[in-house]
């Protein structure tokens, strides 16, 4: 049995830190192969990267997620005892609680819920001397989120609600006081959320059966038994931190928009082109670098042994550029998805595998149709000005956003 190959130097964290996106493929490239050992966080760690890697990753037999996730990402992106720390049938149970608010009539009446906000938002946009689109797609998100979820948003608390859930995922992996402010998001924010749970088990607030906050309210585990307040405050976060995530993707898409003006004629010729268009943004802007999960008892693979209790790292941007899977990998080509069938392991940007049974986002449903709902708006709804800015990805942060936000001017609503 062969010795998996190391990483220069005793502890990788500092360069991970450093190069989020490129450290693993990059290392996986100097080593010629697919996978190596190093430490994080002082933790060993294999890391590994590409579409078979990623089908091992997803394998049930072999790796579990309970204990993988660094306490820090727990306590500010994920919260604790929430869904991505269950494995086996308490994972699949708890799986279709989410699964059942992903009925494609729901997602079209939450994309129906930001087109109406768009519409009000473009108004002001009009009178605005520049618009941040980065900051104002969040509070769009945020409100459309709470009201599709049957979460009380009372004005006064939007800025704070959204800045919150910011705080959540673009602090997840920060060092210092920014990580501090995100765990401090994270305390406000389920507090604020069990409230509501609290509240609607006990009758003094009403939303519709069919809404998150109602589903996570009421939903029992396998053992028959209500979520605790604190468990059900983290999963019904679960639900409206992602949709205001998507923000990022949003960004990323105006951002391609702009850098391949061909293609906002090609959508405003096409629509049925959109979601072509938003995968390549998925697949080539980077958003989360990887996803951890922890070895369940030994095994082999490729000749290589997987040590019980090693933590083991997937690539995500490696695998969705792997030139292995994608011709021209670094080029933006849209059109690669229409007569590309892709798999559940080489497109990977929201995890992998199969939506009930793994560890796969559910609401990488809502992201694709939040993407082409603001896609269309931007085409087809308002003229805008991109103004002399610094659109350069900032790749340390996570997600990498132009450093700009991507503002833009002189916005005109279309009659």
């Amino acid at each position: 049995m062969s010795s998996i190959p190391s990483a220069k130097g005793i502890d990788s964290t500092l360069a991970l830190l450093r190069n989020p996106y490129e450290f693993i493929p990059d290392t996986c490239r100097d080593l010629e192969g697919d996978l190596f050992e190093t430490r994080i966080l002082f933790q060993k760690t294999i890391c590994m990267t590409g579409a078979a890697a990623a089908e091992v990753f997803y394998s049930e037999d072999g790796l579990v997620r309970a204990g993988s996730m660094p306490k820090r990402i727990q306590r500010t992106l994920l919260g604790e005892k929430g869904i991505q720390g269950l494995d086996g049938e308490a994972h699949r149970h708890r799986k279709r609680m989410f699964m059942s608010l992903m009925a494609s009539e729901r997602i079209e009446a939450l994309e129906n819920t930001t087109r109406d906000l768009l519409d009000r938002y473009a108004r002001d946009w009009q009178a605005a001397e520049k618009v941040v689109l980065y900051d104002e797609v969040r509070e769009i998100l945020t409100r459309a989120a709470c009201a599709w979820s049957g979460v009380p948003l009372p004005e006064a608390e939007v800025e704070t609600r959204t800045a919150q859930m910011t705080a959540l995922f673009q602090d997840a992996g920060a060092v210092g006081w920014k990580h501090w402010g995100a765990r401090l998001a994270r305390h406000r924010a389920e507090r604020w959320t069990a409230g509501i749970i609290e509240r609607l088990r006990d009758g003094s607030l009403q939303t519709g059966q069919e809404s998150a906050a109602h589903v996570v309210a009421t939903w029992r585990d396998l053992n028959g038994e209500l979520l605790t307040s604190k468990v059900a405050a983290v999963e019904l976060l679960n639900v409206v931190r992602p949709i205001v995530a998507v923000s990022a993707f949003i960004a990323q898409a105006a951002h391609a928009l702009h850098r391949h003006p061909e293609w906002r004629q090609k959508l405003k010729d096409d629509e049925g082109q959109l979601e072509t268009f938003v995968q390549e943004v998925r697949r080539l802007y980077p958003f989360f670098p990887a996803v951890a999960a922890r070895v369940k008892s030994d095994f082999e693979w490729r000749g290589y042994r997987f040590s019980k209790g090693y933590r083991v790292l997937l690539d995500l941007y490696g695998t969705n550029t792997d030139a292995r899977s994608w011709d021209a990998p670094q080029e933006f080509r849209p059109e690669r998805f229409h007569d590309r069938e892709v798999t559940p392991y080489d497109f990977i940007p929201q995890g992998g595998g199969d939506h009930h049974r793994n560890h796969r986002c559910p609401g990488e449903w809502i992201a694709i149709s939040q993407m082409k709902a603001f896609c269309s708006f931007f085409v087809n709804a308002i003229d805008y000005e991109v103004p002399d800015q610094d659109l350069d990805l900032e790749t340390e942060e996570l997600p990498p956003m132009p450093k700009s936000r991507f503002i833009m001017r002189n916005v005109r609503r279309r009659q």
